[in-house]
C-alpha cells in the first residue's frame, strides 16, 4: 500500500491547485491513499467548507487539523456530518467533529488518527493518552494506522513517534511548514518523518507574502499577513507499507 501525506495547506489557491493536479498525482505515483493537512487551507485558520469540499472532490480521501481548525464555524457542520475531515483528537469532547477515522484504503481498514502538541501550543488533553485511547477502543476494527501529529517541537514528534512504534505503520510531523530531513523506519517498523513541510507558494515565507513578514521583522510594526503569488509548491511524504506484516517498508519525501 502508497499512502501520500501532503503538509499544510496554506490558503484557497493552494487547495485548488493541489485539487486540479492531484488525480494525475496518484496516477504517477501508484497511490492508494491521500492524506492532506487542511488546518491552514483558509489561510492561517481552517478551510471553508467549500475549501474542504475542493479537495475532497480533487481526489483527498481524509483532511487532517491542528490548532486553526476550529477557527471557522462554518465548518463544524462538515466536522460533524463527513468523517473524513478531522480535528485533533486531543481537544476536548464537546468540540465538533472527531479525532480520527476508519477508512477504506485499498480494500483495508486504515484507521486516521490527528491529534495536536502541547510544547510552545494552544493548551490541551495529552495527545499521548488520546492516541492511546483510541488504539484501545478500536482494536480489533482496523488492519492499518497512521497520525498526523500537529506540532511545533521536533522532540516532541520524535518522542511520539518512538511511543507508537510497533504499533502504527506511520507517523509524521505537521505545522512548521518546513520539511524535515529524517524520514526513517524506527525500530519496530513505524514509518516517521518530524514535519512533512507544506502546500503553498513556493517564493514565500511559510506561504505569507516575503515582503509583508519582512516588513514585520524590519520595522516590529503590525502588517496584516496576506498570501504570497507566484507557482505552487506540494511537499510530502509517501509511505510504502507492507499489510501482511503490518509495517513500513520505505519513507519517500516527494515535491511535486
Amino acid at each position: 500500500m502508497r499512502i501520500l501525506a501532503i503538509g499544510d495547506v496554506t490558503d484557497p489557491r493552494a487547495a485548488s491547485e493541489l485539487a486540479s493536479r492531484l488525480w494525475e498525482i496518484r496516477r504517477s505515483l501508484s497511490l492508494d491513499f491521500v492524506a492532506v493537512n487542511a488546518e491552514n487551507a483558509g489561510f492561517i485558520v481552517g478551510p471553508d467548507p467549500e475549501v474542504a469540499q475542493t479537495l475532497l472532490d480533487g481526489g483527498v480521501d481524509v483532511l487532517t487539523g491542528g490548532n486553526h481548525t476550529l477557527q471557522k464555524k462554518g465548518l463544524f457542520s462538515l466536522l460533524d456530518g463527513d468523517r473524513r475531515v478531522l480535528r485533533p483528537a486531543n481537544y476536548p469532547p464537546e468540540v465538533p467533529g472527531a479525532g480520527y477515522a476508519i477508512l477504506d484504503a485499498k480494500g483495508y481498514r486504515l484507521l486516521v488518527m490527528n491529534a495536536v502538541g502541547r510544547v510552545e501550543m494552544e493548551p490541551s488533553d495529552c495527545p499521548f493518552r488520546a492516541v492511546d485511547k483510541i488504539l484501545d477502543r478500536e482494536e480489533g476494527n482496523y488492519d492499518l494506522a497512521m497520525l498526523d501529529f500537529h506540532a511545533e517541537a521536533s522532540g516532541e514528534k520524535m518522542a511520539m513517534g518512538y511511543y507508537l512504534d510497533g504499533r502504527v505503520q506511520a507517523v509524521y510531523g505537521t505545522h512548521t511548514h518546513v520539511p524535515t530531513a529524517d524520514e526513517q523506519i524506527l525500530p519496530h517498523g513505524t514509518g516517521y518523518i518530524t514535519d512533512i513541510g507544506y502546500c503553498g507558494p513556493r517564493d514565500s515565507i511559510l506561504g505569507i507574502s516575503t515582503e509583508v513578514v519582512l516588513h514585520r521583522y524590519l520595522t516590529h510594526l503590525p502588517e496584516r499577513f496576506v498570501p504570497a503569488e507566484g507557482e505552487i509548491r506540494i511537499e510530502g511524504v509517501v509511505f510504502t507499507l507492507d499489510e501482511s506484516a503490518r509495517r513500513c517498508t520505505k519513507v519517500e519525501r516527494v515535491v511535486l
